[in-house]
């Protein structure tokens, strides 16, 4: 238990995506799993049936009770939901000069399509989180929420402006027989992590799966650049263990433990 990950994110009940599968990230990477719960949304593979309010208190206690144990290596961020939860974990993450790796994935629609971030959450994203992170994950339909529509260049060069140290920008969304991410690192050149897509109904989870994996090799101390190729590596491993299964009526999810015990 060396290295030690925080998620503060939301629930998934179906245990697909969310703390869940950051925290089944972090163990499969060898990483020690902590959690601060943002929102409780009531899904399933199918779609979010309701999303209820966490008080803004019980996140703030929660994140305060961690620190003042365990402090973690590192942190992702995932479900943020409110204007006012966005602002609760900036000022904390302000207030306590964390100098660890950040990474948000900037979550606003489930893979059924079910919005996890009011409209008004997104001013405050861009303002008073993104600065502090150290990478941030967004698909192409996330960063064309936060910067409007470009092609993958613009709009990583775009999301960098708004004071990340790194954006890796997911092309799932893109068609083609191969899915390619964008990693732009603050002075250095573009570099493109690249894949072969996978034909596949089980990819729920697979955005919190990859940002939680690369917050597990931040906090293991390896580079942003690397810590991206590795975790791109892993998701894909992931998802090609699951693509046959049959978990679930909708989007099913990844193997999380591929590595460790067959499917």
């Amino acid at each position: 238990m060396k290295y030690k990950c925080l998620s503060i994110a939301g629930f998934d009940g179906s245990g697909g995506a969310g703390i869940q599968a950051d925290i089944k990230t972090f163990s499969a990477l060898g990483c020690y799993a902590m959690s601060v719960l943002t929102a409780l949304p009531v899904q399933n593979t199918c779609g979010v049936r309701n999303c209820y309010d966490i008080p803004l208190m019980a996140i703030e206690e929660q994140l305060e009770t961690i620190f003042d144990d365990i402090v973690p290596d590192s942190i992702k961020i995932g479900m943020l939901f409110s204007s006012a939860i966005i602002e609760i974990i900036a000022d904390f993450l302000r207030c306590k000069n964390i100098s660890i790796p950040i990474v948000l994935d900037p979550v606003m629609v489930a893979k059924s399509g079910d919005s996890l971030l009011l409209p008004d959450a997104v001013e405050a994203l861009k303002s008073k989180l993104i600065p502090l992170c150290t990478v941030i994950t967004p698909n192409i339909p996330e960063a064309a929420a936060l910067v409007g529509n470009a092609d993958m260049g613009a709009l990583a060069e775009q999301l960098l402006n708004l004071g990340p140290q790194a954006v890796l920008l997911k092309g799932g969304h893109n068609s083609g027989q191969y899915s390619n991410d964008l990693l732009l690192e603050r002075g250095q050149e573009p570099k493109w992590l690249l894949a072969p897509r996978i034909n596949s109904l089980n990819t729920h989870g697979t955005g919190c799966t990859l940002s939680a994996a690369v917050c597990a090799y931040l906090a293991q101390g390896i580079g942003v650049s690397d810590a991206c190729e590795r975790a791109k590596h892993y998701l894909h491993g992931a998802i090609a263990a699951a693509k046959d299964d049959s978990l679930g009526k909708g989007y099913g999810p990844v193997h999380h433990f591929y590595q460790i015990w067959p499917c």
